[in-house]
């Protein structure tokens, strides 16, 4: 998501190098490009009609500082205003009422509501250590419910039943009695959706709503639904008292513009993004980040929370003792690098979040990195035996060939994966012997994110 944005705003900002000051006339082409670039990816007009002006009055007469060219100073003025627009910051789900706290989801048929239950009550209960409760009021699709009821056995939440044949409020009160002498910290409701907004459809959720009295009210909506969604948004903050949005489907092919419209639109907070179809791939969302994301500044501080939840530190560290050692990194500790990277959702979650400098195609590195090509390559190494692994250079041609017929693939595929594992190696060597920093120094961006050890 965003990745033409962000490049056509690199672009607009570029084009106004040597320039030493801000004014009318120099900015006026740039301007042209913004808009341009923002209406590409679906920002609703009179959002960018709005942003725009914005911009135009902060920029005009705008000194450029001895530190700032004129393109950053107006990427500067751009990041201010995007985070004003995505909601200034985060804002967690309030959980402080007497419980069971009722999360209800609203939105289209097919945005993902079901899933993002899942996904919130996963991260509820691991993160936040709740008691949570599932319940699905979607009395149109029995498949909607028996899905809820198989996510929440998966992740471990309990689960109110329900079934086609029932009313919604009479489903809504049951749950709430379930979760009180269950003693559910949170109660989520899942409602039904329909393919386009009507009157009935409304008014079902508001009469939910009323039997429900959640807490939080969330919309959640299709990154790639384009101006549907926004259409969709308005219509569901004049029924329902919204209190924030979740974005679902962000690691697809959306342009973007749904998150500056929605938020700009209901005038509620974005509270978390689906990136992925799992049900671990939900992330807080922060404005002050996604902002730096879509100007292609990267967004390491949710690569690091997520470092910190995702990766598995007892093999951290065994493998950082074993580099000190002055051990080699051999084909195992490549396939434990393999599969951490699947759980971070493959080299191209990571990579939106990193900062990249303006020549480096960010769509090319990720089909590089893609899960399918990761799992080939762990399936390369589990061709092959503990001696093979632990010493790659014994592997010869006749080995290569028994190797790459017990993956179902071609020697020339297992030829890559030696040479990968020789580059990482000689990285993991550079890096046990302190030249972390130096690698971090040279990354595009200003080097190593704040905080980090020896900053």
């Amino acid at each position: 998501m965003f990745d033409n944005l962000s490049g056509r705003l690199g672009d607009a900002a570029r084009s106004l190098t040597g320039k030493g000051r801000l004014t009318e006339s120099n900015i006026k082409d740039t301007l042209r490009q913004v808009r341009l670039a923002l209406l590409e990816a679906d920002v609703a007009l009179p959002v960018v009609k709005g942003f725009i002006e914005r911009i135009r009055e902060r920029a005009v007469g705008e000194e450029v500082g001895r530190s700032l060219t004129p393109g950053q100073t107006l990427v500067k003025i751009i990041h201010s205003e995007l985070v004003g627009i995505l909601g200034d910051e985060h804002q967690p789900l309030d959980l402080k009422a007497q419980p069971p706290v009722v999360v209800m989801l609203a939105g289209l048929q097919g945005a993902g509501k079901t899933t993002t239950a899942a996904k919130l009550a996963r991260q509820l209960i691991e993160r936040d250590r709740k008691r949570v409760m599932l319940v699905s009021v979607d009395v149109h699709r029995p498949a909607a419910i028996l899905q809820l009821q198989t996510l929440a056995g998966e992740i471990g939440a309990l689960h109110s039943a329900s079934s086609a044949s029932e009313q919604p409020v009479k489903i809504v009160n049951r749950a709430l009695d379930e979760a009180r002498r269950s003693q559910a910290d949170v109660l989520i409701v899942d409602t039904a959706g329909r393919l386009h907004v009507d009157g009935d459809m409304m008014a079902e959720v508001q009469t939910v709503h009323a039997a429900a009295a959640p807490v939080e009210t969330l919309f959640v909506v299709d990154s790639m639904a384009g101006q549907d969604a926004v259409n969709a948004a308005r219509a569901f903050d004049e029924s329902l008292p919204l209190t924030g949005v979740v974005l679902t489907k962000a690691d697809g092919d959306a342009k973007g513009g749904v998150a500056l419209s929605v938020r700009e639109v209901t005038g509620k907070p974005i509270r978390f993004m689906g990136v992925g179809e799992k049900t671990d791939a939900l992330e807080a969302f922060h404005p002050e980040r996604m902002a730096s994301r879509i100007l292609g500044m990267g967004d390491v501080l949710t690569l690091v929370e997520e470092i910190e939840d995702k990766v598995e530190k007892d093999k951290a560290e065994k493998l950082a003792r074993k580099l000190k050692k002055g051990r080699g990194f051999d084909l195992a500790d490549l396939k434990d690098q393999l599969e951490q990277m699947i759980n971070m959702g493959g080299l191209g979650a990571m990579l939106e979040k990193l900062p990249l400098p303006g020549n480096v195609n960010p769509a090319a590195l990720k089909d590089e990195g893609n899960e399918r090509k990761i799992r080939r390559q762990i399936a390369i190494i589990n061709s092959m035996t503990p001696a093979e692994r632990r010493y790659p250079k014994t592997i010869n041609g006749s080995r290569k060939k028994r190797i790459a017929a017990g993956a179902g693939l071609q020697i020339q595929d297992v030829n890559r994966l030696l040479k990968q594992h020789v580059q990482m190696e000689r990285m993991m060597k550079k890096m046990s012997k302190g030249g972390m920093k130096r690698m971090l120094r040279g990354m595009p961006g200003g080097g190593m994110p704040p905080g980090f050890p020896g900053r």
